[in-house]
Parts: C-alpha cells; sequence; structure tokens
C-alpha cells in the first residue's frame, strides 16, 4: 500500500461515511469528507486527495454536477474521480463516465475489494 493516500468522500448519508471510512482507514488511508456538494467545494482546496470517491445522488447539487465543477478547478483535473452509487439501471454506468468520472463502483460496496479498488483506480491515472 503506497503511504498516504488521502480519499476525499462526498455522500450525504452519514451511515454509509461511517462505513467508508472505517474500511478505508483500517487499511491505512487519510479519509476526508464531505456531507454535501457545497461542503465538497469548500474543503477540496485544502484536502490535496489523490482520489475522490462521489455519491451520485444528493440533495441540491448531485453529483454528475458537482464532477464537472471539480474537474474545472485548477489543480484537479487530473484527480480521478469515483463514482460510488446505487444507481445501477442500464445506462447509469455509461452516464457516470460521460459526466467526468473516472470509475465507477457500485453501492453495496464490497468491503474487501473497496481498498483494493482505489489503489487500481490511482495506479491507473499514474500510469497515464
Amino acid at each position: 500500500m503506497p503511504d498516504e493516500i488521502t480519499v476525499f468522500y462526498v455522500e450525504d448519508d452519514a451511515n454509509n461515511r461511517l462505513l467508508i471510512r472505517r474500511i478505508l482507514m483500517a487499511e491505512g488511508f487519510n479519509v476526508i469528507e464531505a456531507s454535501n456538494a457545497l461542503d465538497a467545494l469548500q474543503k477540496l482546496p485544502q484536502a490535496n486527495p489523490d482520489i475522490i470517491l462521489m455519491d451520485i445522488n444528493m440533495p441540491d447539487i448531485d453529483g454528475y454536477t458537482l464532477t464537472a465543477q471539480i474537474k474545472q478547478m485548477p489543480g484537479f483535473g487530473s484527480v480521478p474521480i469515483i463514482a460510488l452509487t446505487a444507481n445501477v439501471m442500464r445506462g447509469d454506468r455509461e452516464r457516470t463516465l460521460q459526466a467526468g468520472c473516472d470509475g465507477y463502483i457500485q453501492k453495496p460496496v464490497d468491503v474487501d475489494a473497496l481498498p483494493h479498488q482505489i489503489n487500481k483506480f490511482i495506479q491507473d491515472v499514474k500510469r497515464g
């Protein structure tokens, strides 16, 4: 596991945030959380994340819109944004990728696989 990988997790459900934080911290990841899009936009500039996990269904500003906004922010165009979503209907994965997400993980998450999935996304981006 690479040293000190910072995961920025945007999720409006407190129980989901707790679960993901526990899984990732147990594997040595640093986790920074945001409870909605506005919270994310305030915290991101100081967070310096290696990867962003994005809930898609949030109140006010959804994950698709927030992803597009983050990709336009200076210094964040190359940070991988991975949709972590319960949207599993036909076309949802494609819509997520078209919105600018670099990957897709469906909920409920596989507790054992999640840390490996995150590492793979980071490695893929570093390889270019």
